[in-house]
């Protein structure tokens, strides 16, 4: 008997299962809003978006797209804004185009301008400068296209703004749109659609506004949003501060191949205020300075630090002998001692001659030699300790000789005229303080030259017969530079200061002098620091061509405030701000101003001690006395 079975309900079954899968996508649904998500932690609590911000968690946002640029960019365009105290997201998207497609556009272009330029021609209207300088820039880009040397892209930059507020906001804006007009590039904010240019800020890699401008390489380059470098190191002292991204620049002068520096501003710039902070900054580390001071500005600075302020003139009590003579060391070679004395002394004479000849040098130096013999001092001795002949000695021998006569009349103002005892006395200073002063400010215009050279020799007799850490500020340097004799002196000490533990500064505000003298260059490149604050027109470019400056750094340097410009150290450079203290403030001021209020307060001072003290004794004092500034 066959046996029959009943055939199962397939549709309540797969019924069953709809209704399983569906539960179990509910509660997978359930789970899932329950989970956090990376998404959930990073997305804002609340995002308004309207045709002109976005509001995001209680902040308001503002997307700008960049739409048209100048026909130069300079390389740091982009800084300003990047150092800026403002809340913002900046975004860049390059788009690489095919450079065979880009010639054939430039082709096209190129035969439109033609056309148009000839047109001109033909109907005898004016040139006009627009195409012919569209016709140049188009041929030059296919030359480097077809080189290879440059690349075309297209370029998109968007600005995201932040503010607590809209009026926050607005201002915010306000100032990057200033800072961008200004060197004529033109932004506009992304309005209506505020969505895409808030997306397209994210970090995300997503041009969802698409606002792009075809650019080739080098200007492109100039986006490199991070154009600043550090010079801060663990030794040294501080400088100032870094006007791109405020470090501190603390260096050690000395921790370079040579510990020489220059500074070059015009007047008023603040460059002597800048060496006087360095000297008061060096000097706490236990570093000797000695400074040639021509305009009475290192005073203050030597009275409040204990240090000896010489005041050479006419009329001073204080007096160098150029004939003085090193005290030797250990390793020196006498007869070479003296040669090189003999040789400086030489020159000091030309500055006084106004120049020799061929002829009177030989002349001078012979009666140099005869000089020093007369006191028993020759190439032969061993020691030097005997007294120098002087400037009186050598006219008297002078005079004498064949040939002589004339150069002993144009040296007798220096002997038994005008300027008798200047150069023609014993010396009578030392050098022990750590802060040494020669002041020249009351010295005859004419013998500032003659002055400075002296100071000069007697230093360096000074440095090299006791090594130790030093710093010889020289100011105003371009005096020395006006002579042959001198400016060759001073590179000879700037060449030969790294053997002594010496570092050289010299400062000058008179650059064209300076730089155009054969020694000026070489003066330069023999220091490893150089300052440049702020510069005149006058001069700029040739402190450009020296320092191989870019457009942007000349233009830094004419709108530089007073204690702003560049501070150069070996490969590295960049943009300074001096800073002070108030107490430091107090000491190395120059400013008229400020050094009458600081005199004034130091008077008054004065006077109510003395009015304290006569009141203790008893005794009233009616008279009016000045207290001496020196």
């Amino acid at each position: 008997m066959p046996l029959f079975s009943k055939k199962p309900d397939t549709s309540k079954q797969s019924t069953a299962l709809r209704q399983q899968k569906q539960k179990m996508e509910k509660h997978e649904k359930i789970f899932r809003e329950g989970v956090a998500t990376l998404r959930d932690i990073i997305a804002p609590s609340a995002l308004n978006i309207t045709p002109r911000f976005v509001e995001l968690s209680g902040e308001f946002v503002v997307t700008l797209f960049t739409f048209t640029y100048p026909r130069f960019l300079q390389s740091t365009w982009l800084a300003p804004i990047i150092n800026m105290d403002v809340e913002l997201d900046i975004s860049m998207f390059m788009y690489p185009l095919d450079s065979g497609t880009i010639l054939k556009n430039l082709k096209k272009k190129v035969a439109q301008v033609q056309a148009s330029i000839a047109m001109a021609q033909e109907k005898g209207q004016v040139r006009d400068p627009m195409l012919e300088t569209a016709y140049q820039d188009i041929e030059e880009l296919r030359d480097r296209l077809i080189q290879g040397t440059e690349k075309f892209f297209k370029l998109g930059i968007y600005f995201t703004i932040h503010g607590k507020d809209k009026k926050e906001l607005d201002d915010a804006v306000a100032r990057i749109e200033g800072v961008l007009e200004s060197k004529l590039i033109y932004v506009k904010p992304a309005i209506y659609q505020m969505e895409q240019g808030f997306v397209s800020t994210l970090p995300i890699g997503h041009d969802v506004l698409q606002v792009n401008t075809n650019m080739n390489t080098s200007p492109i380059s100039t986006t490199f949003p991070f154009v600043s470098s550090d010079l801060t190191s663990n030794t040294g002292i501080l400088y100032g501060i870094n006007r791109h991204n405020n470090s501190l620049i603390i260096f050690d002068r000395f921790s370079m191949e040579n510990a020489n520096s220059v500074i070059f501003a015009k007047s008023g710039a603040g460059k002597s205020y800048t060496v006087k902070l360095e000297i008061l900054r060096s000097m706490m580390f236990g570093i000797d300075v000695i400074a040639i001071d021509p305009e009475n500005e290192y005073r203050y600075l030597a009275q409040a630090t204990g240090g000896t302020f010489l005041r050479i003139s006419i009329s001073s009590e204080h007096r160098i002998n150029p004939f003085d003579l090193p005290p030797l060391r250990d390793d020196d070679n006498p007869e070479d001692v003296l040669r090189e004395t003999i040789t400086h002394i030489t020159g000091l004479i030309g500055i006084m001659a106004d120049g020799l000849s061929a002829e009177e040098k030989s002349i001078v130096d012979q009666a140099v030699w005869e000089t020093y013999a007369l006191k028993d001092i020759t190439p032969q001795s061993r020691s030097f300790n005997i007294e120098a002949p002087t400037l009186e000695d050598f006219y008297n021998i002078l005079k004498d000789m064949d040939g002589g006569k004339d150069l002993a009349l144009r040296i007798q103002q220096f002997v038994t005229g005008t300027y008798a005892g200047v150069f023609n006395r014993a010396t009578n200073i030392d050098l022990n303080s750590q802060l040494v002063v020669f002041n020249l400010r009351d010295m005859e215009e004419q013998l500032r030259p003659m002055a400075m050279y002296v100071v000069l020799q007697f230093i360096w007799k000074r440095i090299r017969a006791n090594m130790k850490k030093r710093i010889l500020v020289i100011d105003e340097a371009w005096v020395l530079m006006q002579h042959e004799e001198s400016a060759q002196f001073l590179f000879g000490i700037a060449k030969r200061a790294r053997k002594y533990y010496l570092g050289v500064t010299t400062i000058t505000q008179d650059i064209t002098d300076f730089l155009t003298s054969r020694y000026g260059k070489p003066i330069v490149t023999n220091s490893s620091i150089q300052i440049l604050l702020r510069q005149s027109p006058a001069a700029i470019d040739l402190i450009a061509d020296t320092f191989y400056l870019t457009e942007g750094e000349k233009y830094l340097l004419l709108e530089s405030d007073v204690g702003e410009g560049l501070f150069f150290a070996g490969l590295k450079h960049v943009a300074i701000k001096i800073v002070a203290s108030y107490a430091e403030d107090q000491i190395i001021t120059s400013d008229p101003r400020q050094v009458l209020e600081i005199e004034a307060a130091r008077k008054e001072m004065a006077q109510d001690d003395m009015d304290s003290s006569n009141m203790g004794t008893g005794v009233i004092d009616t008279s009016t006395s000045e207290v001496p500034v020196e």
